[in-house]
C-alpha cells in the first residue's frame, strides 16, 4: 500500500519528475505527458460520478482504479521483469487483456439496449453524459500520446489496448445515460447554413 507522509517534495522545481523506478525526466516528456491525461481523465471521471446511480457508479468506480493502475503502469519503465507480454507481477503493475475484457463486455452490455445511431452524437444530454463526452476525448489524447511515447520506449500494449476501449464504453454509457440513447442530441449536417 502506499504510504504519502509528505505532499511536496520540491524535486519538480526545475522541470523534472521521477518516474516510479526513482529516473528522472523532464516534465513534458511524452511518457509523462501520457500518464498525467491519464490522471486528467481520471478526474472528469469523479466529475461524471457525481451525476450517476448506483449501476453506473460501480462501472465508473472500477475504471478510476483502473486508471490508477494504468498510470503506474506508464509511470514504469520496461524491464526484464515484464518478459515479452508484460504481465504483471509482484512486483510491477500492469494493465492486463482482462481488464480490456471487462470493458468490452460493459459496452457489449449497454449496447444492447441502445437504438442503432442514425447520427453523430454532440455532447450533451443529461450532465453525466456530458461529462462521459469529456471523459472520451481526454482518454483520446491519453491514447495518441501513450501511442508516441511507444515509439520512443517500450510501453505495454494491453495499456493502449484499454485506452481505446474505454474510449469506447465513454461514448456507449453516455449514451446509456441520456436515457438509453433517446435522449442523444443529434449533429444535423448543414444545419446553420
Amino acid at each position: 500500500m502506499v504510504k504519502l507522509t509528505k505532499i511536496y517534495t520540491r524535486g519538480g522545481d526545475k522541470g523534472d519528475t521521477s518516474l516510479s523506478n526513482g529516473e528522472r525526466l523532464p516534465k513534458d516528456n511524452l511518457r509523462i505527458d501520457a500518464y498525467g491525461t491519464v490522471d486528467e481523465a481520471n478526474s472528469v471521471y469523479g466529475l461524471v460520478r457525481l451525476h450517476t446511480s448506483c449501476e453506473a457508479d460501480d462501472m465508473l468506480m472500477r475504471i478510476q482504479n483502473d486508471l490508477f493502475d494504468l498510470g503506474a503502469d506508464l509511470s514504469t519503465p520496461a524491464s526484464e521483469a515484464d518478459g515479452a507480454d508484460f504481465e504483471p507481477s509482484e512486483m510491477v503493475l500492469r494493465v492486463t487483456e482482462a481488464q480490456v475484457q471487462r470493458l468490452e463486455h460493459e459496452i457489449d452490455q449497454m449496447n444492447a439496449s441502445l437504438s442503432p445511431l442514425t447520427s453523430f452524437i454532440l455532447p450533451g444530454g443529461s450532465e453525466a453524459s456530458a461529462y462521459l463526452h469529456l471523459a472520451r476525448t481526454v482518454i483520446r489524447r491519453a491514447e495518441r500520446l501513450s501511442i508516441s511515447a511507444a515509439r520512443e520506449v517500450n510501453i505495454n500494449p494491453a495499456a493502449i489496448r484499454y485506452l481505446n476501449r474505454l474510449s469506447d464504453h465513454a461514448f456507449v454509457m453516455a449514451r446509456y445515460l441520456n436515457d438509453k440513447g433517446s435522449s442523444d442530441v443529434l449533429w444535423v449536417p448543414g444545419a446553420n447554413r
